[in-house]
C-alpha cells in the first residue's frame, strides 16, 4: 500500500486518459449533505474520477491503490460558488487597466485567481460576465494546462444600451459606438434571440442578463429596470433552447419582479426584493443568490478615496450595505438559495466568507452549506454527477478541520482539495 501522509503537501497528480487509478480516502468524518450529519469512520473508494463506493472502517488497501490518511478530518463535498468574475480582481486601476490591458495579460493574471479559488475549496464556480477571457480559462482547466476549479461561463453578459453591461459606458463620445447583440447589447425582442446564439456560438455554458443598473458600470443608475418582461422571455426561451440555466443581475424591484415573470432561473444581489418577489420566487423555483460578499466590499471600499470613480460612489455607499438584510429576510421567507459571492469584486480565494455573512444573520450552518453544494448543482442542473458525496458521483471532495455543521468557521480553512478524482492541494 502506498501511503501519501496528510501533512505534506502533495503537487498535482495527473492521469492520464484512460489510465485506470484507483484512491482510497480515510475520512474521519463524511458530511456527505445526505444524511445531514457527521458520519465517522469512512473509507470512500474512486475509481478514475467517480466515487465507486464508501465502506465503514477503514477499508485494507491494496499495493497498487494511493492512500490518503484524513482519519483527522471531515470531508464534505467540494464547494460551488454561482457568482464568480475569473477574469479580473478589483483594485484602482480597474477602469485604467481596460485601455492599458491585452486579453493575454488578463488571461495571465487570471491564472492565480484560478488557483486560489481551487484551493479554497472551490470546485466548481459559475462564472457571470467578462471579455471571453473566462471561456480560455475553463478550456485551460478542462485540459489541465492550468489549475483551478470546473468553471461554467457566461462568456459575456447582456446589458441594453447604456445597462449594467453595456461595454461601452463610461467612455468618451467617439468610442462609444452602437454594440450590439454580438457585444452582449440588445434592445428588442430579436436581439435577445441573437444575443444568446452568439453566445453559444462563443462556447458559453449559461447565460446572465443585468436586469436592472449596477452599482460598478460607470453610469448613474444603480436599481431601476432595463429588461422588458418580453426581453427576458425571450433571453429564457433562446437559452432554453441550448440547455442553458439563465442568471439576472438585479437591485431594483421592478427590474427583479419582470425578470422573475420572464422565466429567469436565478437573482442575483436582490438588494430591494420585496415580498410580492420572494412569493414569485417561491412560487416558480427562482434560486437567489446572495453575493453579500460583494457587498460588504464595494461598501468599504466606496469610503477608501480613489478607488473607485465618483459616479459609483453613491451607488456603492446605498446598495452594498443591504443585501445582507435583504438575504436573511429572504431566507427566512423561504426564498431558495444557492451560493454566491461575486469574487472579483471581492478578493478570490476569500469566497468562503460568504459562509459566515450568511449564518451571522440567521441560516444554518446546515443550510449555508447546503446552498454551496446540492443547491447550487440544482441550480444549474448538475446534480446528477455533483453536489454530494455518493456512489456513482465525481469525486470532488474536500477535507475541513473539523464539522462544519458545529462550527462554520471550519470552511476558511481546507487543507485537502480533489476535484474529479485528482488531489490538487494536501497539507
Amino acid at each position: 500500500m502506498r501511503c501519501i501522509s496528510s501533512l505534506i503537501f502533495c503537487f498535482v497528480v495527473f492521469v492520464s486518459q484512460g489510465q485506470d487509478k484507483v484512491t482510497y480516502l480515510y475520512a474521519g468524518g463524511l458530511l456527505d449533505m445526505v444524511s445531514k450529519s457527521v458520519q465517522k469512520e469512512k473509507t470512500i473508494i474512486i475509481h478514475n474520477n467517480k466515487i465507486v463506493d464508501i465502506q465503514k472502517g477503514y477499508k485494507e488497501a491494496p499495493d497498487t491503490v494511493d492512500v490518503y490518511n484524513l482519519r483527522d478530518k471531515v470531508l464534505m463535498p467540494g464547494f460551488m460558488d454561482m457568482h464568480v468574475h475569473i477574469e479580473h480582481e478589483s483594485n484602482p486601476n480597474r477602469y485604467l487597466n481596460r485601455f492599458t490591458k491585452n486579453k493575454a495579460d488578463m488571461a495571465l493574471g487570471a491564472v492565480k485567481y484560478c488557483k486560489r479559488t481551487l484551493e479554497a475549496g472551490f470546485t466548481t464556480v459559475r462564472d457571470l460576465g467578462g471579455t471571453g477571457v473566462n471561456v480560455a480559462l475553463r478550456n485551460a482547466v478542462n485540459s489541465g494546462e492550468i489549475v483551478g476549479p470546473r468553471i461554467l461561463t457566461a462568456e459575456k453578459s447582456l446589458a441594453t444600451t447604456g445597462g449594467h453591461a453595456d461595454p461601452t459606458n463610461g467612455l468618451r463620445d467617439d468610442l462609444k459606438g452602437d454594440p450590439g447583440p454580438k457585444e452582449g447589447v440588445i434592445n428588442s425582442v430579436e436581439d435577445a434571440k441573437k444575443a444568446v446564439r452568439q453566445r453559444y456560438k462563443n462556447g458559453a455554458d449559461c447565460i446572465k442578463i443585468t436586469a436592472t443598473g449596477g452599482v460598478l458600470s460607470v453610469a448613474k443608475d444603480g436599481q431601476g429596470p432595463q429588461f422588458t418582461v418580453n426581453e427576458v422571455k425571450a433571453v429564457v426561451d433562446a437559452a432554453n433552447d441550448y440547455g442553458y440555466v439563465t442568471a439576472a443581475h438585479a437591485h431594483g424591484a421592478e427590474g427583479m419582479k419582470r425578470a422573475v415573470l420572464g422565466g429567469i432561473h436565478s437573482i442575483e444581489h436582490g438588494t430591494k426584493m420585496t415580498t410580492e418577489i420572494m412569493d414569485l420566487m417561491i412560487e416558480r423555483g427562482t434560486y437567489y443568490v446572495p453575493t453579500i460578499s460583494a457587498g460588504k466590499f464595494v461598501a468599504e471600499k466606496a469610503k477608501q478615496p480613489g478607488y473607485y470613480p465618483t459616479i459609483i460612489i453613491p451607488k456603492a455607499l446605498e446598495i452594498g450595505p443591504q443585501i445582507q438584510s435583504t438575504f436573511a429576510k429572504a431566507y427566512k421567507h423561504g426564498v431558495p438559495i444557492a451560493f454566491g459571492t461575486d469574487a472579483g469584486v471581492s478578493p478570490h480565494g476569500d469566497n468562503a466568507l460568504e459562509f459566515i455573512y450568511m449564518t451571522e444573520v440567521g441560516m444554518s450552518n446546515y443550510d449555508a452549506l447546503l446552498s454551496a453544494t446540492v443547491n447550487a448543482a440544482d441550480l444549474m442542473r448538475i446534480d446528477n454527477e455533483y453536489g454530494t458525496i455518493e456512489i456513482g458521483k465525481v469525486a470532488d471532495i474536500i477535507a475541513l478541520n473539523g464539522d462544519p455543521i458545529d462550527d462554520i468557521e471550519y470552511t476558511l480553512e481546507v487543507p485537502f482539495v480533489m476535484k474529479g478524482g485528482v488531489v490538487y492541494k494536501n497539507e
